[in-house]
């Protein structure tokens, strides 16, 4: 049970003294690097899909 105990105590004191935390400015600005990457991946994706769509739509109608 000490074992379970000095590890816990070992995590806290990791992530009290040891890691460094962003600041809330820093925060926002990953906040938004990550929605508009999400955005710019997620209209890459769709188009990629209304292509392959309408693609596939005109190769069905050639053979049918």
């Amino acid at each position: 049970m000490s074992k379970i105990v000095n590890y816990f105590k070992d995590v806290q004191n990791e992530l009290v003294n040891k890691t460094s935390w962003p600041t809330w400015a820093e925060l926002q600005n990953s906040a938004l690097v990550v929605m508009v990457a999400s955005a710019i991946i997620a209209g890459i994706v769709y188009g990629m899909d209304v292509t392959f769509d309408k693609s596939l739509d005109w190769i069905y109608k050639q053979l049918y």
